[in-house]
């Protein structure tokens, strides 16, 4: 069955595999970017199966009007993927205020301000499915992107209470957590602070460790969010990749040890 699909940050990366993705497969698609120019080739292949859309998510009129224009374009919205963002570099001393807002902005409110535009008409067709492009950072943590888990975080927590709000109006609600992939995401696409020189050491180790310099291949994620698409009880929360798992694994088996050895302190907080 035919499905109908709005994708933002279309233009290369993740949003790009997806949008072939559907594409090639028969379905049509809605797709975002800052320039549009950058779909000319899929117009060219798919003709009236995309529609491309012209789009800086945040700005939330443009993005309620893209949607609006989606949904009255092709009859109807199936998928609606927040890809758009980037990633911020620079240690928690180094971030200016520019800097976080810029975060935020892109990576939580227009996101938001996406699905918030969504959701009436999902509402509406009793059907939909929101998949949010989080992150491994979105509930891990690393020294280096503070900036940029606060805006994943964020999200994985909008999304949370999202997904149990609108399950009895027939919509699913999915966080992808991919990590380490072949995209730009740490390079052109992203942005950085000016480093200090106290933090010279530890930015030697981030740009290092393991995770930096082994990648996922994106082509890979083409069959991987199709099935996500196409489940009938979508998960809540996936990873993409080998490493997420692991990572996760030991980071909440840390917070449960601590949890449980600070209990009789939480305990005594209570008043009892």
């Amino acid at each position: 069955m035919t499905k109908t699909w709005f994708i933002t940050g279309t233009s290369k990366g993740f949003g790009r595999e997806w949008t072939e993705a559907a594409l090639e497969r028969g379905d049509r698609v809605a797709a975002t970017a800052r320039n549009v120019a950058s779909l000319d080739d899929l117009v060219e292949r798919f003709g009236s199966a995309i529609l491309p859309i012209a789009l800086d998510v945040t700005d939330r009129d443009a993005g309620f009007a893209a949607v609006q224009q989606a949904a009255d374009h092709f009859g109807s919205l199936d998928v609606v993927i927040n890809n758009a963002g980037y990633g911020h570099f620079g240690m928690i001393e180094e971030l200016t205020e520019d800097e976080v807002r810029a975060q935020l902005e892109t990576n939580v409110f227009g996101a938001l301000w996406i699905t918030q535009a969504a959701l009436p008409i999902l509402r509406a067709q009793g059907s939909g499915h929101i998949i949010q492009i989080s992150s491994i950072g979105g509930i891990s943590a690393f020294p280096g992107i503070g900036a940029y888990h606060a805006s994943k975080w964020a999200l994985e927590g909008f999304s949370q209470a999202l997904a149990q709000e609108v399950a009895p109006f027939g919509i699913s609600v999915t966080l992808v957590e991919p990590g380490g992939f072949s995209t730009d995401w740490a390079g052109p696409s992203a942005s950085h602070s000016a480093e200090l020189d106290a933090y010279a050491e530890q930015h030697e180790t981030s740009r290092n460790r393991p995770s930096a310099q082994n990648r996922g291949n994106p082509v890979g994620t083409r069959s991987a969010m199709l099935k996500i698409v196409d489940a009938e009880n979508p998960p809540l929360r996936i990873f993409f990749g080998k490493t997420p798992l692991s990572v996760a694994t030991a980071d909440y088996e840390s917070r449960l040890k601590t949890w449980n050895e600070w209990q009789p302190v939480s305990i005594e907080a209570f008043g009892e």
